[in-house]
């Protein structure tokens, strides 16, 4: 049975992101969508799709809605080593490993799909462009983690939080989540700061920084990207570690 109009623009951001890693054959567009749809939850803000530590038998995947990653020491004190956005897998092959090292919390309601183990596998041997596609998404989501590292090991405040920003925006164009040269931004400045591994107050000052400069706006949870070229210089930001433009 073909999916609905409505149907389709709920996977649509996945299905957008994994042909912009890699192209999907139509077969493999309908069986993923067919997949997500029978896998769909949902869950509120706040709330931990999976801990640290805990066994893992399935895929999740993000039809709508923002995610952190995150691990914290004992003491309390929280870093956030990655957003996940609509399109992106929470764990794509996280199943192969005993158990999780860090958590998924949700950061706004959030609608998903959980594909367990054994049909997450089926649908990859069914279809190679799909089997490639995830695979692709893995590499980027570590190219990814590379860029976070620089950030906290060698870049500075302003440039941390302007390449946050940048990659952000990055990550959400191809989903169709930028609006002109805004979109979404439903963080605190608490989130903001383990994400950079800033204090709360340099964060705030950061930010004044950049928006002194005219280079963005932050207001009522949305971001505006003024000049992105210029942001981008500013954070010496390169998109090439997401693999979003293929040659050609």
């Amino acid at each position: 049975m073909p999916l609905s109009t409505l149907d389709r623009s709920v996977t649509e951001p996945v299905i957008r992101r994994l042909n912009a890693l890699r192209p999907l054959s139509a077969e493999a567009s309908a069986v993923l969508e067919h997949a997500m749809l029978e896998g769909m939850q949902r869950a509120g803000a706040g709330e931990d799709l999976i801990s640290e530590g805990d066994p893992v038998d399935s895929v999740r995947i993000v039809l709508s809605g923002w995610l952190s990653r995150y691990k914290t020491l004992e003491d309390g004190r929280r870093q956030i080593v990655n957003f996940v956005f609509p399109g992106e897998t929470c764990d794509a092959h996280a199943f192969l490993l005993t158990v999780m090292d860090h958590s998924i919390s949700t950061m706004t309601p959030v609608v998903y799909s959980e594909i367990k183990r054994q049909r997450f596998e089926s649908l990859l041997a069914s279809d190679r462009s799909l089997a490639e596609a995830f695979w692709c998404e893995t590499l980027v989501n570590n190219a990814i983690q590379r860029e976070w590292a620089i950030n906290l090991g060698r870049r500075t405040a302003l440039e941390r939080v302007a390449h946050l920003f940048c990659e952000i925006f990055e990550r959400l164009r191809p989903v169709g989540l930028i609006e002109g040269n805004s979109c979404i931004m439903p963080v605190t400045q608490m989130d903001l700061a383990d994400a950079t591994g800033l204090s709360v107050v340099h964060l705030n000052r950061t930010l004044q920084e950049l928006r002194a400069t005219g280079l963005i706006a932050l207001r009522e949870r949305t971001l505006t990207i003024s000049d992105l070229g210029a942001l981008k210089d500013a954070a010496l930001y390169s998109p090439s570690y997401l693999q979003l433009y293929r040659r050609g």
